[in-house]
């Protein structure tokens, strides 16, 4: 299995990802971007949406300000609706 560092992750983020049951790279490419954001706003309150956009930028191997528009948005309705059912 891949480190989660092979994704270049920093080192809060990978501790971060760690603490809520996702160790290696194969295990954020299963659960995806939406389902780790979930856990680590469970446990991580203060997580915000561009948490959500570096991870599936990182899952689909490019930078933040690669990832479309479309992308972007639907990224934020979604985060939207979990901050929502958290609040």
């Amino acid at each position: 299995m891949a480190a989660l560092a092979s994704l270049g992750l920093g080192r809060t983020m990978e501790k971060k990802l760690r603490s809520v049951g996702i160790c290696s790279a194969e295990e954020l490419r299963e659960a995806g971007s939406r389902e780790a954001v979930r856990r680590l706003k469970a446990q991580y309150p203060s997580t915000c949406v561009v948490i959500l956009y570096h991870l599936e930028a990182v899952l689909q191997g490019t930078e933040i300000k690669r990832l479309d528009s479309a992308c972007k948005s639907e990224l934020s309705a979604w985060f939207r609706r979990l901050s929502d059912q958290t609040a």
